[in-house]
Parts: C-alpha cells; sequence; structure tokens
C-alpha cells in the first residue's frame, strides 16, 4: 500500500490528545468510527437501493478496512 502523505497534528491538538485519558482517546476513535461508518452507509445505500443489508454491509467493511475484510 503506497501512503502519498503523512498528516502530522498540530501542537496545540497534540496538547489536547496528551491530557486525555486512554478511554477518553478510545471514545474519540470510536465516534470517529461510528461517524464514518454512517456516512459510508447513507451513501451507499443512496447509490445502491437495491443492495440488501447484508451486501450493504460487507461492502461498509471492505471500505473501512482497506479491502481487509
Amino acid at each position: 500500500m503506497k501512503i502519498d502523505r503523512i498528516e502530522i497534528l498540530d501542537d496545540d491538538m497534540v496538547d489536547v490528545l496528551k491530557k486525555k485519558l486512554p478511554y477518553e482517546r478510545l471514545q474519540i476513535a470510536f465516534g470517529l468510527w461510528r461517524s464514518t461508518r454512517f456516512q459510508l452507509q447513507y451513501q451507499l445505500h443512496s447509490l445502491h437501493p437495491d443492495w440488501d443489508e447484508d451486501r450493504l454491509n460487507r461492502e461498509i467493511a471492505k471500505r473501512m478496512s482497506h479491502g481487509a475484510a
């Protein structure tokens, strides 16, 4: 897998994240995951209204895992 760019966090954001407890950082990460999944679900359902829930979930998993699922 080729990485085109590496994004570096702003120093102020690094300071904010360092002050978070581990469970708070996990909550943030899970929130981002959930938001991404919801957006993908909405987009794919709009593009493929004929797909059943199983097909939709497989495609979401594939995209979120970069093809590993």
